[in-house]
């Protein structure tokens, strides 16, 4: 396990190679932020950002989810991933903002997991773009880099991972530290080909060193 200062240094390496990191859904408004990161499940930015280019045209509001058919709204995500599912959530989402948030989306985390589809690393990115509150959302990146590196354990529960880091990480740059350690995972860690060899956290990765030596092994 990373001690503060490696941390620290992983942290600092993070912010020079993507100073600019940040959530890469497109969106206007809290509203159509909590309608793409729940189609984003299981799916791409890229593919979720090509659909709503069109959907954020037709729906504006929660009413206009609830004004057509369900078969209809699946017709409009189809090309995404659980699109039957996401319709339904979408719908049901939508009636109780109206029902019970008067048509607003809700600022809390607590509040936002209520909504039907938006589990808590969804609440955590809604909170933490749309409403400035500090969050560390978990997701396959985010996962895979910290036990890579070694802030977290490989035995961590997705939750414990969240834990871990908000202990680890000053809670000012929570919101920041999310969006580099995704870049860092999307484009530089990446599942199934980490760039390795030209990583400047190799010397702290257990998961890089192991993978080198296996290489020079042939």
């Amino acid at each position: 396990m990373l001690n503060k200062t490696q941390i620290r240094h992983c942290l600092d390496v993070m912010q020079e190679m993507f100073p600019d990191a940040k959530g890469e859904l497109n969106h206007s408004n809290p509203f159509e932020l909590v309608i793409a990161v729940l189609l984003s499940a299981q799916c791409t930015d890229k593919l979720v950002n090509k659909v709503t280019a069109d959907l954020f045209q037709k729906y504006k509001t929660p009413e206009d989810y609830l004004a057509v058919s369900l078969e209809e709204l699946e017709k409009d995500i189809k090309s995404i991933g659980l699109y039957r599912t996401k319709a339904k959530n979408i719908q049901k989402l939508c009636l109780a903002l109206i029902d019970e948030f008067n048509g607003e989306v809700p600022r809390t985390k607590e509040a936002l997991m209520t909504l039907a589809g938006v589990g808590r690393k969804t609440a955590n990115v809604v909170a933490s773009i749309a409403f400035n509150e500090p969050a560390i959302a978990v997701d396959t990146h985010v996962e895979r880099v910290s036990k890579r590196l070694g802030i977290c354990r490989w035995k961590d529960s997705v939750i414990e991972v969240e834990e871990t880091l908000m202990r680890k990480v000053p809670k000012d740059e929570w919101s920041v530290t999310h969006h580099r350690l995704i870049f860092f995972g999307r484009y530089h860690c990446k599942a199934r080909n980490p760039n390795c060899p030209e990583c400047p956290l190799l010397d702290l990765c257990r998961e890089g060193q192991k993978r080198m030596k296996k290489a020079a092994k042939g």
